[in-house]
């Protein structure tokens, strides 16, 4: 095998040394939270699950997260052998560039920007919601929606301020919280045989249950439920010996989420009976309150009190959600000022090595993303929330495709690692299973986003028109400039 080096992506201004974050801030635990705080677990359950069961495959959907976690593997396993070559808090934007060129790999910069900006702010929107009924409920106060998000999104940059560190460990009291509950109901419902029809693995893990119904459907909210354990190497730079650390992470995020979600789905369908979940997620989805489908069990099993602590926890879980995809969408915008594409000012490190500056004008975006549905009085949850995550996951499973085919091109011309499954099998049928992936999103994207053809058919566009716009900023002065820098 060649020698391993580790190209990094640090090209200051003249005169100025380097600027990097913070390194061996993190280990594989810590990078793991931030993973599965941008998964939001309680979330992802609350909102996609009974979306999936109601209109999807029904009682098969844990087979689509099984399928789903596959795709992901195989993907990663790819994304992992690149990592121990490139190390920069740009990912994808690196990794692409460095397989597919210049161009396209700035372009990629600019549809992982529109991915994070956009999941953060439609997670604000649902936060804002959340957290506005709590205070109806519990204060009895009348708090708008969009107080809650703005006044979030100051504790948020704070907290990005603060550190890597400080964030990892909020994110770990949180995650661990959402994550104790809903596998203590799996257990629980485990040993005592599941619900009225037993565990009946055979309705949710057989193939013919993977295939009843509407696949497809599952399969993408079971992909968006997972998007963002791609976090690893974003922070491979704050890493603690990253060819180690990162690989580790990105295998554990994968192996617990799809197993969380797999797991959790079965005995979440099995508390209701394999051949009337499909029914029962319908109606919670009617009553406007889909979320009712998971807490009922829960509370069933448990007691009333969890009727009261379950939203509480589902406002934290976006709240970490929201805090790991702030960190990761900084971290794109500070690589992208250090390489010389974006102005220098963004690059700028506070005491504590955290990307302050880019971090602000993160905060900024996202403000101005949700500034029209304020001004319209646009329902956060029915357009904000709904809109923004179609978008995120169709840009995200977008930049998982064009990854997977800059691994292999970058490996088949450098030749730093010739193993064949992790440079060439494994990615090839991972590209092959996100782009079947990418026509399932495109095709349900209309269910996906709770909108109409119209609106559905302008946010798929963003995407594409995000890749464009900026592969064509590469062609401007400055940027060649910095291109002649990198290299």
């Amino acid at each position: 095998m060649a020698s391993q080096r580790t190209e990094t992506s640090e090209v200051p201004a003249r005169g100025d040394a380097p600027r990097t974050l913070k390194r061996g801030a993190l280990g594989a635990l810590g990078i793991l939270f931030f993973v599965l705080s941008a998964q939001a677990p309680l979330t992802g359950m609350a909102g996609a699950a009974p979306i999936a069961i109601a209109i999807g495959n029904g009682p098969g959907v844990p087979a689509a997260y099984a399928v789903a976690g596959g795709i992901v593997l195989l993907f990663s396993v790819g994304f992992v052998a690149m990592g121990r070559y490139v190390v920069d808090a740009g990912a994808f934007y690196t990794y692409i560039g460095k397989g597919l060129g210049r161009t396209t790999g700035i372009g990629s910069a600019g549809v992982a920007l529109l991915a994070y900006s956009t999941i953060q702010s439609s997670m604000y929107g649902l936060f804002g919601a959340t957290t506005s009924r709590l205070f109806a409920d519990y204060a009895g106060l009348d708090v708008p929606w969009w107080v809650c998000a703005f006044v979030t999104m100051a504790i948020v940059q704070l907290l990005g301020v603060l550190g890597i560190e400080v964030g990892a460990k909020v994110l770990a009291v949180f995650v661990l919280a959402e994550f104790s509950i809903l596998l203590a109901f799996g257990v629980v419902t485990l040993l005592q045989g599941g619900g009225p029809e037993g565990l009946n693995a055979g309705a949710s893990f057989s193939p013919s249950a993977m295939l009843e119904g509407a696949p497809g459907v599952a399969l993408v909210f079971a992909l968006a439920s997972m998007l963002g354990f791609e976090a690893t190497a974003i922070y491979g730079e704050e890493a603690r010996d990253p060819k180690r650390t990162v690989p580790r992470a990105t295998y554990l995020a994968v192996a617990v989420v799809t197993c969380f979600f797999a797991f959790t789905t079965w005995m979440l369908i099995s508390s209701y009976g394999a051949s009337t979940s499909a029914a029962a997620a319908g109606k919670a989805l009617a009553g406007g309150d889909g979320a009712a489908f998971v807490f009922a069990p829960v509370a069933e099993q448990f007691g009333a009190w969890t009727n009261d602590v379950l939203p509480f926890l589902l406002a934290t879980s976006l709240f970490a959600g929201i805090l790991a995809f702030h960190n990761s969408a900084n971290r794109y915008l500070f690589s992208l000022s250090r390489d010389g594409l974006l102005p220098r000012g963004l690059s700028a490190l506070s005491k504590r090595q955290s990307p302050w500056a880019a971090g602000v004008v993160q905060t900024l975006m996202a403000a101005a993303l949700a500034l029209p549905f304020v001004v319209l009085g646009k329902d956060p949850v029915l357009t904000m929330f709904s809109w923004f995550s179609g978008v995120a996951a169709l840009a995200i499973t977008f930049l998982y495709f064009l990854t997977s085919v800059a691994v292999i091109v970058f490996f088949r011309r450098t030749r730093q690692d010739t193993r064949v499954w992790n440079t060439l099998i494994a990615p090839l049928l991972g590209s092959l299973g996100i782009a079947g992936a990418i026509f399932l999103v495109v095709t349900n994207f209309p269910t996906l986003i709770g909108g109409d053809a119209a609106t559905a058919t302008w946010l798929a566009v963003s995407v594409p028109a995000a890749l464009v716009l900026c592969a064509g900023l590469s062609r401007l002065p400055y940027a060649r400039r910095a291109a002649r820098l990198r290299e």
